[in-house]
Formats: structure tokens, sequence, C-alpha cells
């Protein structure tokens, strides 16, 4: 896996598992690879994914069954969307009106856009 510098490696991790899990890859009460499994997939410390999975788990999204391993909470997949909605409105969506502004781009060229994409 390629890594950006301007990340923490163990959240660009716990990303990498939440696109997996909105993609169905993990479904809801399914185990998801071990600490050294996913380490050796990503080639990094399984430390690091210790890190992420134990962000994961405090984000209500993976839990630990002793023993087990690591599963997909139910209601996860909600709730990464949840997170990534509530991010995106925060950081992406002002920026982006700025640059909406600045530039002149109308709101119905956006939504023609959008509509062409959605086709």
């Amino acid at each position: 896996m390629k890594f950006k510098e301007s990340k923490s490696i163990y959240l660009q991790i716990a990303d990498r598992i939440c696109d997996e899990i909105l993609q169905s890859q993990y479904k809801e009460e399914e185990r998801i690879p071990s600490v050294r499994e996913y380490a050796a997939t990503v080639e990094v410390n399984a430390n690091t994914v210790v890190r992420s999975f134990d962000y994961l788990q405090g984000q209500d999204i993976i839990y630990n069954k002793r023993g087990l391993g690591y599963f997909v909470s139910q209601g996860g997949r909600e709730r990464i969307l949840e997170l990534r909605k509530e991010v995106f409105l925060r950081d992406e969506v002002p920026e982006f009106f700025r640059q909406l502004k600045m530039l002149g781009i109308s709101v119905k060229d956006i939504e023609k856009m959008y509509k062409d994409y959605l086709s």
C-alpha cells in the first residue's frame, strides 16, 4: 500500500478498512483479517495495524471477540457513512463552495454536471 505523508499511516489503514467495509468486502458481524494478516497485506509493522484496529474499535466500527479476532460491528457500515458525511460536510464542502464562488461557477452548472455524472 502506498501511503501519503500528509496523514498518519494508521489512519490511512483505518480508512482502507472502512472502504473495504463499505464495498461489502467485510460484512457486519463478519471477521476481518487478523492484525498480522493485515500487516502483511499492507506491508507495515503489526503495531501500526493494532493502532488502526484500536482506533476503529473506539469508533464502534469493529469489535474484538477475545481469542477469535476482530469483527465488523452491527451498524458499523452506517457509522462509517455518518462519520465520513460529517467530515465531508465540515472539511470539504466549505472549500468547494469557496472555489465555486471564486471561479464564478453557478449551482446550475454543478447540478448539470452532477446529473451527467449520475447518468
